[in-house]
Parts: structure tokens; sequence; C-alpha cells
């Protein structure tokens, strides 16, 4: 039930953001979604179950949109600043994913344990949500290796790729790291745009010593 699913992660997104996750009752979750308890823990199979399941989506919306800035018709710097302030926003605006990019889960978001979870769910999705859930050091390599592969194309070198790959995680780190304690003018692109040129010079110097 793909509609009701997602209706029910809507309002346990809704109750999460309004009331610490322990006081969210499963019953008040289904009322919101319109369906019957039974439903809910049909799709989830309890309350751990549903929490997988939402920090599962909103790990998966934020890579979403990884990609789509990624793939945008700009020069490799401009995407990769565009990827910084991306993560910015999203964790500014979404306590699940600041948690999962920072670790930091607090006492009132669901925090289920990151490693996996016995399944017997006959929901495939679920099934999923039940497997591993990304840790900060796990979207940071899932991060960089989207930027990899919408910034290198067929004719790419393999010192030019290993490039893009240390500039792509330069990015995702200094993105963090941003998250956590965001610079005093509030422009992450200038200072992404700095690092990589200060980072790039390093590099042609390296070069002509060679």
């Amino acid at each position: 039930m793909p509609a009701a699913r997602e209706s029910l992660l809507d309002a346990a997104f809704a109750a999460s953001t309004s009331r610490p996750w322990s006081a969210v009752r499963m019953v008040d979750v289904a009322a919101a979604a319109g369906v019957s308890r039974q439903t809910l823990y049909n799709e989830f199979g309890s309350k751990e179950g549903l929490s997988r399941a939402l920090v599962r989506r909103e790990a998966d919306a934020y890579l979403v949109g990884v990609e789509r800035v990624l793939a945008a018709p700009a020069e490799g710097r401009d995407r990769l600043a565009a990827l910084a302030e991306w993560t910015v926003s999203a964790a500014r605006n979404n306590p699940l994913v600041r948690a999962l990019l920072t670790g930091c889960w607090g006492e009132r978001l669901p925090a289920p344990t990151l490693s996996a979870v016995p399944s017997s769910s006959a929901v495939p999705a679920q099934r999923r949500a039940d497997g591993p859930l990304p840790s900060p050091s796990d979207l940071v390599t899932l991060v960089r290796d989207r930027a990899v592969a919408a910034l290198s194309g067929p004719g790419t070198t393999k010192p030019d790729l290993l490039e893009i790959a240390r500039s792509a995680e330069l990015v995702a780190r200094l993105s963090l790291s941003c998250v956590a304690a965001p610079p005093a003018d509030g422009s992450v692109t200038d200072l992404v745009r700095t690092v990589l040129s200060r980072q790039l010079g390093r590099q042609g110097q390296s070069a002509q010593s060679r």
C-alpha cells in the first residue's frame, strides 16, 4: 500500500516535529494518516520499524536532492557549491537530515540503530528500511561517489578522476562542518569556492615542482 505508507510516514514526520518521539503514539499516527492502526502495523511491524522507515525515507530524499543539484547544467565548481548549499539547507529544514549528517540525534528524535535488524516483513520497502541505515561517514562516501559520477565522463583520465573525488569529498566534509557551524556571513557558496580555488592552486604548484 504505497499511498498509505507515504501518508503514515508523513503523519509520523509531522508528529516528530511537534513532540518528542517517545510521546508519539502509533494510534495517533494511524488516525492522522486516515488509516487503521492494523494497517500501520502491517506496513511497519512496530514503532521501531516506523522510525527506521522514516529515517530511511529522509536519507533517500536528501540523496535525491544531491543528485538533482549535481545534474544541473553548470561548471563542476558551481555544482559542488550548490551541493554544499543543498546540504546545509536540508539540514536546517529537516531535523532528521541534520541528525543523519552529524550523528547527533537528541532525545526528541527517533533514533533507530544504524545497523541492520532482523526483518520478516512482507513489505519490500520495510525490508529495505530494516537494512543498514547510513552513518555520517556513509553519507560522505555516498555524496562523493554521486559527485564523481556526475562530474566525470567517458574521457576523464584517472588523475582527473582522482582529483574530482578529492574535491567532492572535501566539499562533502566541508558541508558537514557548515551544518554544525554555519559561516558567519552565511555564504556557504563563497566558502566552498575559496577552498576549491586554494586546493587547485596548491595542486598546480605541486605539478610544477615535479
